[in-house]
C-alpha cells in the first residue's frame, strides 16, 4: 500500500519536473537543496532565484523569433518588463541585462529609470512605455525625460493627457493609444476603466493628434485583464483591436507598433499546462493574415510581461510551528509567518501557488489546513490549484516539517508592503537572492534581514 507523500505526488502528477526533484527525503528546486537553504538562512524566508528571470525572457524571445520566421512575418518583436510586478532593483537589473525595454505605471517608476541609467544599468535608447492614468507629476516626468534624450513613449489613457504632453515636450514625441477593452462577461462592469473606447479613438486621432505636429502616433496598445488565453473571449477582443489597428494605420502611416500587453500565465501547480509556443505562433499568424487581407504593413509586436518575467523566480519558505486539532476532521498546521502579509494574493484574490514540503517526503501524508500567525480568520491557505484540499506529510513534533511556496515572485511585496507596518505587526521575512555565474556556481546574497520590532515601532511614532 502506497501511503508515503512521495507516492501521493507521483500518482497525482508527472514527477520529477524540470525545476523540482527529490533526493532522499528532501526537495531540490533548480538543483538547490531547500533544506540546506533552511539550515543556512532559517525561516521564515523569501528568496529570488534570479536566473529564472533571464530564462523566461529568452524563452519568450525564442518563441517569437520562431513564429516570425515560420510565418515569414515582416515586423520585429520587442520584450518589455512591466515594472509594477516587482520594483526591486535586483529584478530590474537582472531583466535589463537581457536588453529589454520597460513599461511603467506611475511617476516614481521614472525616477527608478533615471537611477538605473545613472548606475549604467539602463540605456537611454531602450524604450520606456508609459501606461496608466497620468497625473500632472507623471506627465511632467515624461516631459523632463523626453527633453533629456530618453526614448520615452507615453500611451494615452484619456484625451486630457494630450494637451499636457504637448506643453511638456520640446519637438516631436512618439505616443501610443490604449484601447479600453471590453471586460469578460463575469466582471461587474462592461469596459475597462483604462484606455479609450473603440469608437472614440479614430475621432480622437483625426481631431486632436493628426493636427498636432508635436505628436507622432506610433503604437496601438491593448490588454485583456484575464490574460492571453486560447478562448473565444480573448480572440474576439484581439480581432477587434486588430481591426482598429488596420483602420488607424490607413490614415496614420507612421503607426507601426501593435502592443498586446501582458498576460502570460505562470506555473501555479504541478499540473500546470499552457502551450506558449502555440499561442505565440497563432498571434503572429493572425496579425500577418489580417494585415495581408487589408493590405497594410505588418507592425512590430510589443509585449509587457510582468508576472511571467519575475513570478517564477520567487519563493517563500516556512516552518510548521505546531498542529492544532480543532475538531475530529480539521487539522491546522500553523506557519511561522502570515499569508495575509507575505502572500497577499492568496488572501485577497484566492490565488494559488505551488506548495510542496521541503522534507519528510518518505512519511505518510494527511489532509490539513494552513494557518498564519495574525489574529484574523482570513489568514489561512486551504486548497491547491487543482483540488480543494492540501495534503502534506504528517506532522510530528519530534521531526519539524518545512514547506515552500514557489513562483511567488510577482506582486507579493508590492501588495503586502515591504519594510512598513504589517497586519498584527508580523515582520517581513529575510529576503535572499540566489544567482549563478557563467560556470554554474551558486551565489547567495542577503538583500534584507527580517524586519525588526524597532523599525516598525519607529514608523508608528514610538
Amino acid at each position: 500500500m502506497k501511503i508515503r507523500y512521495i507516492d501521493f505526488i507521483q500518482q497525482t502528477y508527472h514527477f520529477p519536473q524540470d525545476e523540482f526533484r527529490v533526493e532522499g527525503d528532501e526537495l531540490f528546486f533548480n538543483d538547490i537543496s531547500m533544506m540546506e537553504l533552511v539550515k543556512n538562512f532559517g525561516t521564515p524566508l523569501k528568496f529570488f532565484y534570479l536566473p529564472n528571470i533571464s530564462r523566461n525572457i529568452n524563452r519568450a524571445r525564442g518563441w517569437f523569433k520562431k513564429a516570425i520566421r515560420d510565418n515569414n512575418y515582416q515586423g520585429q518583436y520587442h520584450y518589455c518588463y512591466c515594472t509594477k510586478s516587482s520594483h526591486f532593483s535586483f529584478v530590474l537589473k537582472k531583466a535589463l541585462q537581457n536588453g529589454i525595454h520597460i513599461e511603467t505605471s506611475y511617476a516614481t517608476d521614472l525616477d527608478i529609470v533615471k537611477r538605473l541609467q545613472k548606475s549604467g544599468d539602463f540605456n537611454k535608447e531602450k524604450k520606456i512605455i508609459c501606461n496608466g492614468f497620468k497625473t500632472d507629476q507623471y506627465l511632467q516626468r515624461i516631459g523632463e525625460m523626453h527633453r533629456d534624450g530618453y526614448n520615452i513613449v507615453p500611451v494615452i489613457d484619456n484625451p486630457f493627457e494630450l494637451s499636457k504632453i504637448s506643453e511638456e515636450v520640446d519637438g516631436q514625441i512618439d505616443i501610443g493609444i490604449r484601447i479600453a477593452a471590453e471586460e469578460e462577461p463575469k466582471f461587474e462592469f462592461y469596459t475597462s476603466r483604462l484606455g479609450i473606447g473603440y469608437k472614440d479613438i479614430l475621432p480622437l486621432y483625426k481631431n486632436r493628434i493628426q493636427k498636432n505636429n508635436k505628436l507622432n502616433l506610433r503604437m496601438l496598445h491593448f490588454f485583456i485583464n484575464t490574460g492571453i488565453r486560447d478562448n473565444a473571449y480573448y480572440w474576439n477582443e484581439f480581432f477587434k483591436c486588430l481591426r482598429l489597428y488596420v483602420e488607424l494605420k490607413k490614415i496614420s502611416p507612421r503607426l507601426n507598433s501593435f502592443n498586446i500587453g501582458g498576460g502570460f500565465p505562470i506555473k501555479n501547480s504541478l499540473a500546470f499546462e499552457y502551450d506558449y509556443e502555440y499561442m505565440i505562433d497563432e498571434i503572429v499568424y493572425q496579425i500577418k493574415k489580417f494585415c495581408k487581407n487589408e493590405q497594410v504593413e505588418e507592425p512590430d509586436i510589443y509585449t509587457e510581461f510582468g508576472s511571467y518575467t519575475v513570478g517564477e523566480s520567487g519563493g517563500a519558505v516556512f516552518k510548521i510551528l505546531n498542529q492544532k486539532q480543532q475538531n475530529d476532521r480539521e487539522k491546522w498546521n500553523m506557519i511561522d509567518s502570515s499569508f495575509m502579509t507575505n502572500l497577499p494574493d492568496s488572501w485577497a484574490l484566492s490565488k494559488r501557488f505551488i506548495l510542496l514540503p521541503l522534507n519528510k517526503w518518505e512519511d505518510a501524508y494527511e489532509r490539513v489546513f494552513l494557518g498564519g500567525l495574525t489574529c484574523d480568520s482570513d489568514d489561512y491557505y486551504n486548497s491547491e490549484q487543482h483540488i480543494n484540499a492540501i495534503y502534506l506529510p504528517q506532522y510530528r513534533a519530534s521531526k519539524p516539517l518545512y514547506i515552500g511556496f514557489f513562483n511567488t515572485g510577482a506582486y507579493q511585496e508590492s501588495l503586502g508592503g515591504f519594510g512598513g507596518m504589517q497586519h498584527c505587526l508580523i515582520p517581513n521575512p529575510r529576503i535572499l537572492l540566489i544567482d549563478r555565474d557563467e560556470e554554474g556556481k551558486l551565489s547567495y546574497d542577503v538583500f534584507s534581514e527580517q524586519q525588526s520590532p524597532d523599525s516598525m515601532l519607529k514608523l508608528m511614532g514610538y
